[in-house]
């Protein structure tokens, strides 16, 4: 079907593909840089994770430094359409100064800075709270040890100044996402100490107020090492986010029981906050990373998202790191996906369901919302990718394979 007849069917449901497409095009997604190599970062070299998380895979081709992996970046960005941002992480700074964690500045990230300028996007930031020797015992901001603590919170601290520093020359603002990996792998005698500690540590680290950024805290279920308590969950950081107003839940859709979803957690979130950071990942059993596929959940995550009008304060980005597969097309085909999601939400009619819904008209709900499932939405897609310049689905495989051929293929493992 031509996109012609697309647009024509969807009218008829009162839907408007042109808005659509519009839409979509200024949808920002902010792209996790670690995708490109594998969450090692740049200190040391880069190191194997450590601290409650892993990857699997030996694709080759991974980045190896700043070089290759901007690089990388700039050329999985030229195969995607629409609004971008890079979502990094502090692990990655570029400097030629000695520092550790507790040290870093503004300093050590203007090459990040310079380079998303060059690609006209706008930056993310997260401190890096694992692979380091001051994760003692899986413990950082709830440690018994006071350096310890003392280290991770100086760390969070300068993460945010960064942030405000990329917000003041990008002119939106940063989002600041704090994940710890803090847990035991058994079951401990005590679980309200260590949550005090964290929560002590988040309001020495949020006391200072900044300018140009969206802060917020992840919650998780278990990691690796730490499966019978986490003391960052999902209880803890609701109430520490809705007894800080500036302090923001991140939903991360990894993050819960493999039968758990966030899609319906979004508009309870929405309810009472300005703003609901996301990252959006696939759980295989559990937080395994997998690239995001077109699936009913991402489907769903979108459609709460466009229905409740919350395109400007739902903060999307993407959390995923496979090693078993071409990192670029990881990127490439992942971020599609979320696009393909919000297009399918934008292409509903729910200026049309939600009078059904409140005039308890069940019956037309169940029979229309089904019925619009056949669209043609593929050809508003295509026409999408026409209009961006980016080859389509079936073509963007080769673009992948010339430049594994010519780049990926040079790099030693």
């Amino acid at each position: 079907m031509s996109y012609r007849e697309a647009a024509e069917r969807f009218a008829s449901f009162g839907i408007d593909t042109e808005k659509a497409i519009s839409v979509l095009k200024n949808i920002p997604i902010s792209v996790n840089c670690w995708q490109g190599d594998d969450v090692r970062g740049f200190e040391n070299g880069g190191q194997d994770l450590s601290g409650g998380i892993q990857t699997t895979g030996n694709y080759p081709g991974r980045a190896r430094n700043s070089d290759e992996l901007m690089s990388d970046i700039s050329f999985a960005f030229s195969l995607i359409g629409g609004t971008k941002r890079l979502n990094l992480h502090a692990s990655y700074l570029i400097t030629d100064r000695k520092c550790d964690r507790d040290s870093i500045d503004v300093c050590d990230f203007v090459a990040w800075a310079d380079f998303a300028a060059d690609l006209g996007i706008a930056l993310d930031f997260n401190p890096t709270l694992f692979s380091h020797p001051m994760v003692k015992n899986n413990l950082t901001l709830s440690s018994p040890e006071k350096d310890v603590r003392d280290f991770w919170v100086e760390h969070c601290r300068r993460s945010r100044k960064i942030a405000s520093y990329f917000s003041s020359r990008q002119g939106s603002p940063s989002a600041v996402n704090l994940w710890a990996p803090d847990g035991y792998k058994d079951y401990p005698a005590d679980r309200l100490a260590p949550r005090l500690r964290l929560k002590e540590s988040l309001d020495r680290i949020y006391s200072e107020k900044l300018d140009g950024i969206i802060d917020s805290v992840e919650s998780k279920t278990f990691g690796i090492g730490l499966e019978a308590f986490t003391v960052g969950s999902n209880e803890f950081y609701s109430y520490y986010a809705a007894t800080h107003e500036d302090v923001y839940q991140l939903l991360d859709s990894g993050h819960y029981h493999p039968t758990e979803v966030i899609s319906e957690k979004l508009s309870a979130l929405l309810a009472f906050k300005k703003y609901l950071p996301l990252h959006v990942s696939r759980p295989m059993r559990w937080d395994s990373d997998h690239v995001v596929i077109l699936d009913d959940e991402l489907i769903a995550i979108a459609k709460e998202i466009v229905r409740n009008d919350a395109l400007e304060r739902v903060k999307i980005g993407l959390d995923y790191f496979d090693a078993s597969i071409n990192r670029i097309a990881a990127w490439v085909v992942g971020v599609r996906n979320m696009q393909k999601a919000l297009l399918l939400a934008l292409l509903e009619p729910s200026s049309r369901f939600k009078p059904m819904q409140e005039s308890y008209d069940f019956t037309s709900l169940f029979a229309e919302s089904e019925a619009v499932k056949t669209l043609e939405w593929s050809s508003v897609w295509n026409e999408f990718l026409r209009r961006e310049g980016m080859p389509d689905d079936f073509e963007v495989l080769g673009a992948i394979r010339r430049y594994e051929h010519e780049v990926l293929s040079g790099r030693n493992a």
